[in-house]
């Protein structure tokens, strides 16, 4: 269990990255997590196919505030098509419980652990579940 927290995992929960609102945001989706009430919204600027810009807003755990907050650093600047190969890759890394072939994982390896505990994934995953959704709904556009 003392793996599961590990320094960066705390660095982001206890100083999080892009949190706040986004002026000027093209979208913004909440997702919740009615299991244990982690609540998050996040809001994206899109400019020339791009994630120009992303930001969170919300409260829960500490694995679903920093899974939160690594997903707005390492989708900054990606276009829809990376974004959607990178939720698939975080989801292998959270349920399979290793790093997936090519691009790096970076500071989202430091929940590897979670795939040891079923009943965290949900707060791991939350926020990718709600980008995923920004996606679907920015693609229906």
């Amino acid at each position: 269990m003392n793996d599961l927290y590990s320094d960066i995992l705390l660095d982001h929960y206890r100083l999080p990255r892009n949190k706040g609102k986004l002026p000027d945001e093209t979208i913004s989706v909440e997702g919740k997590n009615p299991l244990c009430g982690d609540e998050i919204v996040l809001h994206l600027r899109l400019e020339n196919g791009l994630v120009s810009d992303i930001t969170f807003e919300g409260n829960g755990c500490a694995i679903s505030m920093a899974s939160a907050s690594m997903l707005t650093e390492d989708l900054k600047g990606r276009t829809i098509e990376e974004v959607q190969e990178r939720i698939s890759q975080f989801r292998h890394l959270i349920r399979e419980g290793e790093e997936p072939a090519g691009e790096s994982m970076n500071d989202m390896a430091s929940l590897i652990g979670v795939a040891q505990l079923p009943v965290r994934v949900k707060c791991a995953t939350l926020a990718w579940t709600t980008m995923e959704e920004a996606v679907n709904q920015i693609t229906k556009k």
